[in-house]
This record gives structure tokens, C-alpha cells and sequence, in this order.
């Protein structure tokens, strides 16, 4: 799935090359020093593929760093939750909504910093018919992290459904902003345009 929240989120990883002296005092047998240098943070891979994703306009190769974006957003970096996920997915798949509510809910209140736990909550409470509860867990994927082009197409289609459109394509502009590439939200933006433009006339 997929509110606009136009603020972006732009982490930077700063790293400090050690000063000649402490160099050298990290050649003591008794100094453990760590070297992330070869390392990259999960924070700092999505905000390289975010930038990818703003400047590609092929979108089959849009289509590609979508997916590694939501690949990182389903790793909560917690096996608990992980699995918990993985629970809700098959329960899910097996048409046994209750039961992936349970989990969902299990791995929301677990790590309530982890978007996918919240979205999936809003997909499932969507499918469920409870768009109230589904725009409400929207609302916290998109405080948690406003570039969630998922949650951006959910609300934009609860809203159209609502008979919302003007809301629906402001959802749907903030959406390509970010995947600008992507055909479904483009079409989308055409069709709820020239609605409200002919509602005008």
C-alpha cells in the first residue's frame, strides 16, 4: 500500500579517518579497533537507491530498484519480527486474516520503528474493508518513512475509491516524485487531472 508528507528524509554517514597518533597506538596488542569502512548502513543504501529510483526514467530498470528498496524495507533487522512476518505472510496467503492481524500486531509492537509491520498491517486491514484502520496505519508508515511510494498508491486508492480525487492525485504526484518512472501512478495523474479538469468546466 501506499499521506503526502513532502519531507524527505536525507541521512549522511560521515567517517573519520583516524589522526597518525591514534594509528599508531591501535598497533597495541591490547587495542581492538574496528574498521567499518567496507560497510554500508541500511539508512545510507536507501537513500542511494532513492536517489537511483528519482533519476531513472527507463521503467523496467525503475522496476528494479523498486524491488531492492522494498527488499531493505522487509528486513526489520530483527529475526523475531522477521519471522513473525514471515508467519503473517502465509497466514495471509492461507485466507487467515485474524491470525495475520495477531502477528502483524506481535511484530508491530515488538519494533513499532519497523515500516513493513505497519504497511502490511494497512494492506491487510484494507483488504479486510476497514479503510479507516488501514489510512490510519498509512498515516504511521508515511511519519516513519514519507518516501513509501506503497503507501502513497494505497491511500491514493482509498481516497479515489472515496470519491476524494483531488486528495487522490495529490497523493499521486508526491508518489512521482519519488518513482517518477513508474507508468501505473503516471496514468493515474492523467486520468484524475482531466476528471477534475472537466468537473471545472
Amino acid at each position: 500500500m501506499c499521506i503526502f508528507t513532502p519531507s524527505r528524509l536525507l541521512l549522511a554517514l560521515t567517517l573519520l579517518a583516524a589522526p597518525p597518533a591514534l594509528a599508531a597506538e591501535n598497533t597495541k596488542p591490547d587495542v581492538i579497533v574496528e574498521q567499518p569502512l567496507g560497510e554500508e548502513r541500511p539508512a545510507d543504501r536507501l537513500n542511494a537507491l532513492f536517489t537511483q529510483l528519482k533519476r531513472e526514467r527507463d521503467p523496467q530498470a525503475a522496476e528494479g530498484i523498486a524491488n531492492r528498496i522494498r527488499l531493505e524495507w522487509s528486513d526489520s533487522g530483527s529475526a523475531t519480527v522477521n519471522l513473525l512476518m514471515q508467519w503473517a505472510d502465509k497466514a495471509i496467503a492461507e485466507k487467515r486474516n485474524a491470525a495475520a492481524h495477531d502477528f502483524l500486531d506481535q511484530a508491530i509492537a515488538l519494533k513499532p520503528t519497523f515500516v513493513e509491520g505497519w504497511n502490511r498491517r494497512a494492506t491487510l486491514n484494507y483488504i479486510a474493508g476497514d479503510t479507516r484502520k488501514a489510512m490510519a496505519d498509512i498515516n504511521r508508515v508515511l511519519t516513519l518513512e514519507p518516501r513509501h511510494f506503497g503507501a502513497l498508491a494505497g491511500m491514493a486508492a482509498i481516497l479515489t475509491e472515496s470519491g476524494h480525487d483531488a486528495l487522490a492525485l495529490k497523493a499521486w504526484e508526491q508518489f512521482l516524485t519519488i518513482y517518477p518512472a513508474d507508468r501505473n501512478a503516471q496514468e493515474q495523474v492523467q486520468t484524475l487531472s482531466e476528471k477534475l479538469a472537466g468537473s471545472r468546466t
